[in-house]
């Protein structure tokens, strides 16, 4: 089959590669769409043991079942589905109490497991979900990057926000923007560094665009919320200077909430957190319900996960991936179409 592989460090190519086997327990996926993650980028470039080389990345994805292994049952040859990121053991303490997404020995697509960047992919078939009809692969291929946002709303709707900050208008904080606002109505300010992708913010619906670049971005929240500072901050940029922008701009009680990760920084002082009683949350992928609630709402039609998305073919899979990497043009997510 044909594939953008990663032989290794500092390169990408499209070649032909070994069709994969799968076990009994297992579907053989013909891949209908993946979409690149702004985590295969950063470990692209900073060459993260996160991702070893030789490997094919991919883990956003959707496709047809092409054949089922003999132990599978509620699928068949020629159902179009959707899959998670993560394949879990369910029996270790974690999948035990349903956290299925922090799994002891969790298995990643395009991480610890061959991902959906070729033709085909091997996918446990507990991991699946079916597309409804009225469904596209563009669209059903986003289901496990908002799966991420619904788990977001779903780790903090205990906290009752109000209004939420995202710092970072990149593919993540986009779709964590509308699952906020899809899910619990609420105002979401979006800021960003670039000027286009908060124009795209804008158009998702964003009660107010932030361009930190040129504005104090605390004192911009400040403004806001007249000096009382927002209810919750998610951090979907990673840096430094981003977290604690997030710690700045929560009220006393408040919280933020780390996706980003670009990269592995210590930002903060106990006293900031402690004296007003603050939280910091991380979160890590979705949960298999969660997956469902996704694909669910973008059949719904009430998230818009397909205007902002740029399109390529497996052979233009490496500009695709270098486009993204560059961010030039306003472009903020690549997805390959088979």
């Amino acid at each position: 089959m044909k594939a953008l592989f990663y032989p290794e460090y500092q390169k990408l190519t499209v070649e032909e590669r070994p069709l994969p086997a799968f076990s009994e327990n297992e579907v053989l996926l013909k891949v209908l769409a993946c979409g690149i993650c702004g985590s295969e980028l950063e470990t692209f470039k900073s060459q993260s043991p996160r991702r070893v080389p030789p490997l094919v990345m991919g883990h956003e994805f959707c496709g047809i079942i092409e054949a089922v292994g003999d132990h599978v049952t509620g699928y068949q040859k020629g159902d179009r589905v959707a899959s998670n990121s993560v394949v879990s053991c369910g029996t270790c303490d974690p999948c035990m109490r349903g956290l299925t997404n922090l799994c002891r020995n969790r298995q990643v697509f395009g991480m610890h497991r061959p991902g959906a960047f070729g033709a085909y992919v091997n996918v446990p078939a507990q991991v699946l979900v079916p597309m409804p009809d009225n469904t596209s692969p563009e669209q059903a291929c986003m289901t496990e990057p908002l799966a991420n946002g619904i788990h977001i709303v779903n780790l903090t709707k205990h906290l009752h926000p109000k209004k939420v900050l995202v710092i970072g208008a990149g593919p993540i904080g986009l779709v964590t923007q509308q699952a906020f606002q899809a899910l619990l109505g609420i105002e979401v300010y979006v800021a960003d560094l670039r000027a286009e992708r908060l124009d795209i913010a804008a158009k998702l619906g964003a009660t107010a665009t932030i361009d930190s670049g040129i504005c104090d971005l605390v004192a911009v929240i400040n403004e806001f919320t007249e000096h009382e500072g927002i209810d919750l901050v998610v951090d979907a940029v990673g840096t430094a200077q981003t977290n604690q922008q997030a710690l700045q701009c929560i009220r006393p009680g408040g919280a933020v909430v780390l996706i980003g990760l670009y990269e592995n920084s210590q930002p903060y002082f106990t006293y900031d957190i402690i004296l007003s009683e603050k939280q910091v949350i991380g979160t890590y992928a979705a949960t298999q319900k969660e997956i469902k609630d996704s694909l669910e709402l973008i059949a719904s039609g009430r998230v818009d996960v397909t205007s902002w998305i740029h399109y390529y073919s497996l052979g233009d899979g490496v500009a695709a991936f270098n486009d993204m990497l560059s961010a030039k043009n306003g472009h903020i997510k690549s997805v390959l179409v088979f």
